[in-house]
């Protein structure tokens, strides 16, 4: 049913994909699946809606542009030297595997040579476009595999444009055709060229024309987007892909300052052209020639899901990557792609194939796509099932990424901190700055450099992963920690460190307090809430105490607030014990706490962690307090560090307790030390009332500070309870 107006059938086209992508998202489908089901209804085989291809077309040219601008644009030019070498090798090696074996299906199952030949091409090459976005969706592009799986799919790419140029003089009806390898040289030389002039701008030209327009937001934004169009359009006039030339102009803007911005802004307008691009590869689907090719398509379709990510797996096992890297990556090449698509339409413009090849290679498209979406939303799950089996593709000592691992020898790991993005970073920052021994789990490389270089142990893994057990030295740490704020990933974690027989504590992090109520009762010890935290504590910042004071001072004093940390010097302690005024000459004139000012705080007024200082003094005096105040000083122990310890205490008959109830004893006044539980024979009471009476041959069991279970161990109140055994120990 054509419509009249282009602009009415692109609302339909929308309309469809609205409503799809809302169902889809209603079933936790992937919204790929969803458009791609929109292009389906809405082309040939469905309503028959669509009628203008060029300019859907055209608008899906334009979102993959962008799409390759900003993978470009988030390309991080350090790391092309590690992973340059086994995105060659992996991409080169699928290449060839799945042509040769390809070919031989095809040739097997009937296929003429020629049309055998353009299906083993076609399935040579994994769609880039999806994988990236996919990845971007569950925020891996920047992991060690997806940047890998980037690398080789360039590497694809590149061949796939190669490809194309020989595939058009196979079969050639004139003899004036130029042969294949002179096609290939010039294309090489064509590029090369492209590339020089790239450099060149982006050394000379770029940096500062983008300093000029960065003045004006909107201008950067029209800069970037016009230049990954006219690069991928320079890319197409000189006899390869536009998605090369707009993937390059990303590289050529990664170094500059406003990467993250452009990134940013123009995300949101790369996913709505990229609609346009689902719907156009489903709308190819010819559904009448289904029925004919649904056995080649069957068999092609298991051989690219299965066979390519094993091969995969195989040459990255053995250059030295840990199975998990090489599945994860491997599964990014179980689908063809765009340029399979293109491919297939080129040789059936050129007469080589007929309608029932292309309509195979189009099938298998849609069915490895679909397929393989589901398979690297699900990789986690995937791996734990297939792990044990997976053995043979890992070396016994994966050294390439053992190289980025930086775990040394220790007696004791304070935290295990499981992510170092911006809330795991901020949370390394502040326990190295407190003296703690940490240990980073992340399987972002750049992450895992900079806190190596911060003098961090660093790993590279994720809790996700079935062998992480022996990776991590769970003995010896105190706490494990995990700062992502998803769900599932949380409860897998907790579940994964009870496998491990984890013997310590758990924090997590928690998006809301259903989800921190469900972590509590699933065993974690402590649940953060980020967003819950930052507003509690956004709302006292306003309450500031700094708003009181006179806007103008005729005196050359000024006035600065300081938040206190936890483990600074000030925490927990009074304000004449600080001695800020003697070490700093500086005065601590109000402490805001929860959204209230105390105004002159007196020298018992005790100060705690969160409690904002404002503190008046000669200015260049305020940084010597500020750092004073915030800093731990040298040699001395923060406030609150001292740890608990517990003893069991024997109540003999004659001595002064015995038949006397815990309230009379007044035993934390006395001695310093809580009872938490009495062994009275085989009965065991925990957590007894202050009415309970203790006779002699019971056994307390308590808890205290070490100094003062050091004096009950020492004997020094044998008069009333004696130590038992070794129990005085440290626990």
């Amino acid at each position: 049913m054509p419509l009249q107006s282009t602009f009415v059938e692109i609302a339909v086209i929308l309309g469809l994909a609205a409503m799809l992508g809302a169902l889809g998202q209603k079933l936790r489908q992937p919204l790929i699946i969803m458009f791609m089901a929109a292009g389906i209804l809405a082309g040939p085989a469905g309503l028959g809606v669509i009628a203008s291809h060029g300019s859907i077309e055209l608008l899906a040219h334009i979102g993959i542009a962008l799409l390759l601008f900003i993978v470009g644009l988030n390309l991080d030019i350090h790391l092309i030297r590690t992973i340059g070498p086994v995105a060659l090798a992996t991409g080169l090696g699928q290449i060839v595997f799945t042509s040769l074996f390809g070919l031989l299906i095809a040739l097997g199952l009937g296929l003429d040579p020629v049309g055998a030949l353009y299906v083993a091409v076609a399935l040579t090459f994994s769609s880039t476009i999806i994988i990236v976005k996919l990845l971007s969706d569950k925020n891996e592009i920047d992991s060690l595999h997806g940047q890998i799986a980037i690398g080789f799919l360039i590497v694809q790419d590149i061949a796939a444009i190669i490809a194309l140029v020989v595939l058009t003089t196979i079969g050639a009806r004139t003899a004036m055709a130029a042969s294949p390898l002179w096609s290939v040289l010039i294309i090489a030389g064509k590029f090369l060229a492209f590339l020089a002039l790239i450099v060149l701008l982006a050394w000379k030209v770029i940096p500062p024309l983008a300093r000029r327009l960065a003045a004006s937001p909107e201008m950067l934004t029209l800069f970037a987007v016009a230049w990954a169009v006219i690069l991928g359009a320079g890319g197409e006039l000189l006899g390869f892909s536009k998605e090369v030339g707009a993937f390059l102009a990303g590289v050529s803007l990664a170094s500059t300052a406003y990467r993250e911005a452009l990134g940013a802004r123009l995300a949101g307008l790369r996913d709505f052209l990229l609609l346009f691009f689902f719907i156009d590869l489903g709308s190819r689907l010819d559904l009448s020639l289904v029925g004919s090719q649904a056995l080649p398509a069957v068999v092609f379709s298991l051989f690219v899901l299965i066979g390519n990510p094993l091969i995969v797996m195989a040459i990255m096992g053995r250059m030295g990557y840990r199975r998990r890297t090489g599945f994860l990556a491997g599964l990014t090449v179980a689908q063809i792609s765009e340029f399979s698509l293109i491919v297939a339409a080129m040789g059936l413009s050129l007469g080589h194939i007929g309608g029932g090849t292309m309509g195979l290679i189009t099938l298998v498209g849609v069915v490895t796509i679909f397929v393989s979406t589901y398979m690297i939303l699900y990789s986690g799950p995937l791996y734990v099932v297939f792990s044990r089996y997976m053995a043979v593709f890992e070396r016994r000592i994966p050294h390439r990424e053992s190289e980025s691992d930086s775990l040394r020898e220790a007696t004791a790991i304070d935290v295990i901190l499981v992510g170092l993005g911006n809330y795991g970073g901020g949370l390394a920052e502040n326990l190295l700055l407190r003296n703690r021994a940490v240990l980073g789990i992340d399987f972002d490389p750049e992450a895992l450099q900079k806190w190596r270089n911060r003098g961090m142990s660093v790993l590279y893994g994720d809790m996700t992963d079935p062998g992480i057990c022996s990776q991590l030295p769970l003995g010896k740490a105190r706490w494990v920690v995990g700062t992502t704020r998803i769900r599932e990933l949380n409860l897998l974690m907790l579940r994964k460190l009870k496998l491990c027989g984890f013997a310590g504590r758990v924090a997590l992090t928690a998006a809301n307090q259903e989800e921190a109520g469900e972590f509590e009762r699933a065993g974690a010890d402590i649940v953060f809430r980020p967003y819950a935290d930052a507003a509690e504590q956004a709302v006292d910042d306003l309450s500031d105490a700094m708003d009181m004071l006179p806007e103008a001072v005729d005196w050359p004093v000024s006035f600065r607030e300081v938040r206190i940390p936890a483990g600074a010097a000030a925490a927990g302690r009074a304000v004449r014990d600080i001695l800020l005024r003697d070490r700093t000459g500086v005065s601590i004139l109000a402490v805001s706490r929860s959204g209230r000012a105390h105004y002159d705080p007196g020298p018992d007024f005790q100060v705690f962690p969160g409690d904002r200082l404002v503190i008046v003094g000669m200015p260049e005096q305020l940084q010597q307090a500020e750092d004073f105040l915030i800093l731990p000083p040298e040699g001395l122990e923060a406030p609150g560090s001292e740890r608990f310890v517990i003893a069991e205490l024997d109540v003999f008959p004659g001595q002064q307790v015995a038949e006397r109830t815990l309230a009379e004893l007044s035993f934390r006044q006395n001695y310093g030390v809580t009872v938490i539980g009495i062994r009275r024979g085989d009965r065991r009471i925990p957590t007894p009332g202050p009415d309970e009476r203790l006779v002699a041959g019971d056994r307390l069991v308590v808890i205290g500070s070490a100094g003062a279970v050091a004096d009950l161990c020492r004997g020094k109140l044998n008069e009333e309870l004696r130590p038992h055994g070794d129990f005085c120990a440290l626990r």
